[in-house]
């Protein structure tokens, strides 16, 4: 079991990251992964199974009533490119860890950091909604992220902001998203047999924390523009990618 300490830190970055993923719709995954996988107190495969478990928590409190007019081309496409990849994600990771530790924790703070990037880089919104195909696509690259680390953001975080839709729409429709890479992520690791004693304490722990998280992002926005959240949230992730990098090249 995890010591107290390393357990309420934990928990403690569940609570803000779960709060930050709600009014902005990103960042559960790569803040909680960054920083407490930066830290080594549980192992990434652990950790990765956690945040998919707390993320369903997370959707359930943060999307009801608010799902309807995202789109269901839309979102049948990302459902399309996350199921096969998310397979693909979760084996690189489990052969990672048996062979790569160093390489995995590497990737990971390189993942995180570009998550952070992705945000700075403030795409413009093109004239039109892109193809569905273009979904489905980005539904690839996001169910890989998510397999290997329950980090799935990065990649559809930046199409859908280049989208000509209301940020509301664009907060629920990447809440959705990872709700469903969440979901088949836990269910592929359940088959292997990753769903153990370790990942259940640590969620069970964390959920509650998480869904607390949530209902407050909901009922106490942050008194800031989007703006400012988007900074406060690209800092924070380019800081933990950074940190992981080098730790893992000083090691």
């Amino acid at each position: 079991m995890m010591e107290l300490s390393a357990l309420l830190g934990v928990l403690a970055i569940m609570a803000v990251a779960g709060y930050l993923h709600t009014v902005s719709g990103f960042g559960l995954g790569m803040i909680v992964m960054g920083a407490a996988g930066g830290l080594g107190v549980a192992s990434v495969p652990v950790l990765a199974a956690v945040v998919s478990l707390v993320t369903l928590v997370n959707s359930a409190v943060a999307l009801p009533g608010g799902w309807r007019g995202l789109g269901r081309s839309r979102v049948v496409a990302l459902g399309v490119g996350i199921l096969p990849s998310i397979a693909l994600g979760v084996w690189l990771l489990e052969w990672l860890n048996t062979e790569w530790k160093s390489v995995m924790t590497l990737l990971l703070g390189i993942l995180v950091f570009y998550g952070g990037l992705s945000i700075a880089l403030k795409p413009r919104p093109r004239q039109q909604v892109s193809p569905t195909w273009t979904f489905a696509f980005s539904g690839v690259l996001t169910g890989l992220c998510g397999g290997l680390f329950g980090v799935p953001g990065p990649p559809v975080i930046y199409h859908c902001y280049r989208q000509p839709l209301s940020l509301e729409t664009i907060r629920l429709l990447l809440i959705l998203c990872f709700a469903m890479t969440s979901g088949v992520r836990t269910f592929f690791v359940a088959l292997q047999g990753g769903l153990t004693t370790e990942v259940w304490s640590l969620a069970l722990w964390a959920m509650p924390v998480v869904g607390l998280a949530t209902w407050l992002g909901r009922r106490y926005p942050p008194p800031c523009s989007a703006a400012t959240m988007r900074a406060v949230a690209m800092l924070t992730l380019m800081g933990l990618g950074t940190s992981i990098v080098i730790g893992v090249m000083a090691a």
